[in-house]
């Protein structure tokens, strides 16, 4: 039975509401509680992403207490944070950064920064740390956009792949360049494809990167609703739509792929709730699914995760940044 609550609802999203278990989509993780611990450390802004490293850190981009890091040149907005006590393990990255966007670990450890606006003189760049917090590469050039072959008009995501090829996402906000950059493993450019459209190999905001083990690249095209698949010259493979609108895709080792939606409501994609959708590359089948817990079908953005990672435990982080938060989801046992 429906409560006066739900009068003024549109019947497709009531049918949203109830397909996540009717499809066969439980949701079988727990929230972790008091994780992460940041008493003694500041308040977290904007978590625009995250993604564990191979020694028990879970790194994370933020957004300098805010919704962004300008005139905050001494907060640094790049933070560990140890995996099971949720501590602030380290941090570094102030005054480097605009506005925070994407994170990636590559397999040696080195953290990769996609910085998707520019302020100050700073910002539209990939910049590459070791570690340590030492910088040691930036693509793109500090503070300026533009379409050329090393330049920027709003870089979202960054992923390596096994022969040290890096690929960036190129296409946030207004007057974007809607495209997926290839560089070699040196950061000399290799190529780009894509522009603004709805067509195969086209984008409309590639927001988000991951590639399976089989080296096969995902692309977030969130503003098209889907997820589109290439190899690694940027010929077209497949596209999804069953996981929702992808703010950010993640794949584990095992090929299983975990999407975010943080975007969906009636006016940008009716009919589809918010959260985060578990499958397997193999198939494409969506298994499980991490709702939103405030989900309102009238508004923008609630307490969805904007960037998601999987630890090997299978634990799934969600990077929230209208919440300002970070999420641990701890899967069955």
């Amino acid at each position: 039975m429906k409560t006066l609550a739900w009068i003024g609802v549109s019947a497709v999203w009531l049918l949203a509401l109830n397909a996540p278990m009717a499809l066969g989509q439980p949701n079988p993780y727990t929230e972790a509680s008091n994780w992460p611990v940041v008493n003694n450390y500041r308040a977290l802004g904007s978590v625009s992403d995250v993604y564990p490293d191979s020694a028990g850190i879970v790194w994370v981009a933020e957004r300098c207490g805010a919704n962004s890091c300008a005139g905050k040149l001494g907060v640094e907005p790049i933070i560990a944070f140890d995996i099971e006590s949720g501590r602030v393990a380290a941090s570094f990255g102030a005054g480097l950064f605009a506005w925070p966007h994407g994170i990636y670990v590559d397999h040696d450890g080195n953290i990769w920064v996609a910085d998707g606006r520019a302020e100050g003189g700073v910002g539209r760049q990939v910049i590459k740390f070791s570690p340590t917090g030492e910088e040691l590469m930036r693509l793109g050039q500090a503070g300026i956009a533009g379409n050329g072959p090393n330049q920027f008009s709003g870089p979202t995501g960054v992923v390596v792949a096994a022969d040290g090829s890096i690929f960036v996402a190129d296409g946030h906000d207004e007057g974007a360049n809607h495209r997926v950059m290839k560089f070699s493993a040196a950061g000399a450019f290799i190529k780009a494809w894509g522009q603004l459209g709805s067509a195969a190999g086209q984008f409309n905001v590639p927001h988000a990167l991951a590639m399976d083990s089989a080296g096969r690249l995902y692309v977030a095209d969130r503003d098209n609703n889907r997820v589109q698949i290439f190899d690694q010259e940027g010929n077209f493979i497949d596209q999804w739509t069953q996981f929702g609108r992808p703010s950010d895709i993640f794949i584990t080792a095992n090929d299983e792929v975990y999407v975010t939606d943080n975007q969906s409501n009636d006016a940008r994609h009716p009919g589809w709730m918010r959260g985060i959708r578990v499958g397997n590359v193999r198939d494409a089948v969506v298994t499980a699914f991490i709702p939103d817990p405030a989900f309102d079908p009238l508004v923008s953005e609630e307490t969805s995760a904007h960037g998601l990672a999987v630890d090997a435990q299978g634990n799934v982080y969600g990077a929230e940044v209208w919440s300002q938060s970070l999420k641990k989801y701890l899967p069955p046992h």
